[in-house]
């Protein structure tokens, strides 16, 4: 397969979508009325409306999941969330890029900066390592998105926290299966059965996926089972077990430098360099990753009486994770870095409701402990184009952390609730070199560093009227590097552990609005500012190696809006709007030879200024019929920290269309989703400080799903 020149044009015309706002007003006249706002547990551990909290927090529901999706990667529903990032790299050797107000765009594999969760149990590893990877989205109801200081409860690297929430089991027995189909010749299966057998509640999940992939050396293998058991003792007691398993083999095809995705001319009318859209080091190196997966949760809740619960959470789990790089410019050398790793945490916590002096108050106190051990081994299995195995690598890397918070609320007066918390986060990661005697050993490089910090957060909720609320909240928060960006001090063969990294840590505020503008509209507006000490940024990445340093002072400022609508003839938009500036407030020198001197002012690079999502949608009751048309445009973002150069701003529309039927106990629906209908060219997302210059990940072309699922009750 081929892939075509990027004509990658200025914006330089108005987004259809942005239409979508001026569309929402109250005076239309609505059918369908949106007359609460979801409740949510992710902000406080207990469930609770969101649109009484003083945070930033959004709901994904199961049909922005689902329907019309291929339900692969996260990437695919966060985009409509306001301040999340979310691109999808056309690559399943890596995890989508997600950021949550800039947090996390550094990352090179893996999510960082963000807190990940199912049903309470971490997906993230203490030293800040998140796969979110390891749910299949087939499973999930819904996905909870909290941006705002209050994530920095959830402990080390939680500049906004993830949770996604399993299906709950009907009462009765089902079963049903899809199977989907879509370009570059992407197949997959699900097949799933759920129910409540006395009182043992079950679901069941299984799914396979493959693809050649958009670009060449890109294919995939997938396969994913989700497993959940609820076991109700009584209406006080009650036991979830969820178990997570998945395996998968995928080709990567790296980035592309600038001359690959030049915008054509008459002189060049084919932009590409290269026309199997594929640097020639990926394809003599055959860089490819193989991982699996299996992890264990328990959740255990116990109402001790109607003031007080204690809930335990715990999880244990082993990953294997084999990725072969290239280590030159050209693919002749390579080498694998094979990582097993064996986790597992807990989560104790207590809590209290009640009144006192006539006022209602909630507390929850909780102890955090977990640990991750991952033996880890690095061989040069080519060179100058011959097969060798020769190690340079063999240690052990140990993470633990032992936190301890409390959280609760107050409300001091009929419309005021005041919220507070504070956590103590203490992580430690540890090296123990096993490599120090034989040819290539460099030395003992054990070691091991331990970071402590209180991370406190308040915050309000003026609730002026019953359909109009105002807060603010302040908070810091605290980020340790992890296993993966404390790997390199240097990009060279030998390069030795980087322990020296310090933590980041910011200061966090924001002010915000939410309204119910009529019975039909909810609208959400914050503001926010955050200022970062020491944070962790790429400083080289070269030859499949990553060196990290601290970057000295950085600022974050921005806006985030959503207006979510529904009107006469099920009618229906969504419309979200961020604005971010994020950038360096202090000179900083990195670590490429020579050093540069980054610039105060700059941007942060794998962050967008702008980014819009705009939907409208309408259902036709008696056909079974749905459709929606989506709208999505990002400004540029910078690939260097120089800010030399810059991946363009793009806009793209999708359309998704669906027919559901039921038949007796049967229930059938048909979706097909059209991607890129324009068939626009753009950058779908970049690779940070790219030592060789391959910043660019080009998106799909246009491209389709189609999907066709049964279901059956007893």
């Amino acid at each position: 397969m081929k892939i075509k020149s990027l004509k990658i044009k200025p914006f330089n015309q108005k987004p259809l979508f942005i239409l979508i706002a001026a569309i929402v007003s109250p005076q239309a006249y609505a059918e369908d009325t949106i007359s609460l706002a979801p409740v949510v547990v992710t902000a406080t551990r207990t469930e609770q409306n969101s649109f009484d909290l003083p945070v930033a927090i959004d709901v994904v529901e199961k049909k922005d999941i689902q329907d019309g999706q291929l339900q692969m990667l996260l990437s695919e529903s966060l985009i409509r969330v306001p301040g999340i990032t979310a691109q999808n790299r056309n690559n399943q050797a890596q995890d989508p890029q997600i950021s949550s107000r800039g947090f996390g765009s550094r990352s090179s594999f893996g999510v960082r900066g963000i807190r990940v969760y199912v049903d309470g149990i971490p997906l993230t590893m203490p030293d800040g390592q998140g796969q979110p990877g390891v749910v299949d989205l087939s499973a999930i109801k819904s996905i909870e998105v909290m941006r705002s200081p209050f994530s920095a409860l959830y402990g080390n690297s939680s500049g906004g926290v993830i949770q996604m929430l399993t299906e709950d089991a009907p009462k009765t027995a089902e079963v049903g299966g899809s199977v989907m189909f879509g370009s570059d010749n992407t197949k997959r299966q699900v097949l799933n059965t759920t129910g409540t057998s006395e009182n043992i509640e079950y679901l069941l999940n299984v799914s396979n996926f493959e693809t050649d992939g958009y670009r060449e050396h890109g294919a995939s293998k997938k396969q994913a089972v989700t497993a959940k058991f609820k076991i109700n003792f009584d209406e006080d007691t009650k036991i979830t077990t969820l178990v997570n398993w998945f395996d998968q083999n995928a080709q990567d095809p790296s980035g592309l430098p600038r001359t690959a995705v030049n915008t054509p001319t008459e002189k060049t009318p084919s932009a590409f360099d290269n026309p199997t859209g594929v640097t020639s080091a990926a394809v003599k190196a055959d860089t490819r990753v193989s991982r699996s997966h299996t992890q264990v949760g328990f959740n255990l809740t116990h109402a001790l009486n109607e003031n007080n619960a204690i809930n335990a959470t715990a999880y244990v789990g082993s990953r294997e994770n084999e990725q072969t790089l290239a280590t030159n410019a050209v693919g002749t050398n390579a080498r694998a870095s094979v990582i097993s790793r064996e986790f597992y945490g807990t989560d104790l916590r207590w809590d209290n409701k009640g009144e006192i002096f006539n006022k209602s108050y909630s507390l929850s106190f909780g102890l955090n402990y977990g640990k991750s051990s991952d033996s880890r081994l690095d061989t040069n299995i080519l060179s100058a184009g011959l097969p060798v195995k020769t190690l340079n690598r063999d240690e052990d890397n140990i993470v633990s952390n032992f936190d301890e918070y409390i959280q609760g609320k107050l409300s001091i007066l009929d419309n005021v609730d005041l919220h507070a918390g504070v956590r103590h986060t203490n992580v430690k990661l540890e090296v123990k070199d096993k490599f120090i005697t034989g040819a290539g050993a460099n030395g003992n490089n054990s070691g091991s560093v331990e970071y402590q910090k209180n991370t406190p957060v308040i915050g309000a909720v003026w609730k002026v009227t019953p359909t109009f609320n105002l807060y603010a909240n302040y908070g810091r928060g605290f980020e340790t590097p992890t296993f993966v960006e404390a790997a390199f001090t240097t990009t060279g063969t030998n390069s030795t552990p980087n322990l020296a990294l310090k933590p980041s840590e910011s200061r966090n505020m924001e002010v915000g609005a939410k309204a119910f503008i009529s019975d039909n509209t909810q609208a959400n507006l914050n503001l926010f500012r955050i200022t970062t000490k020491d944070e962790l940024v790429i400083s080289n990445s070269l030859n499949g190696r990553t060196v990290y340093t601290n970057a000295n002072d950085t600022k974050r400022t921005g806006v985030e809006l959503s207006v979510d609508s529904q009107f006469a003839n099920n009618i229906s938009t969504y419309f979200s709007y961020a604005l971010l500036n994020a950038k360096f407030d202090s000179d900083f020198t990195n670590s490429t030879v020579p050093p540069v001197t980054i610039k105060s002012g700059n941007y942060i690079p794998g962050t967008y200024k702008t980014q819009l999502y705009g939907e409208l949608a309408w259902k036709y009751s008696p056909l079974g019929f749905s459709t929606a048309f989506e709208g999505r445009h990002n400004s540029k973002a910078y690939v260097n920290d120089t800010n030399t150069d810059a991946a363009p701003s793009y806009t793209i529309f999708n359309v998704r269309a669906g027919f559901e039927q039921k038949l007796a106990s049967w229930s059938f629906s048909e979706f097909l989703r059209v991607e890129n209908v324009f068939d626009k060219n753009y950058i779908g997302s970049v690779r940070v400080n790219d030592g060789n210059l391959r910043f660019f990940e080009p998106a799909s072309d246009r491209n389709f799903l189609l999907s066709l699922n049964a279901n059956y009750k007893f």
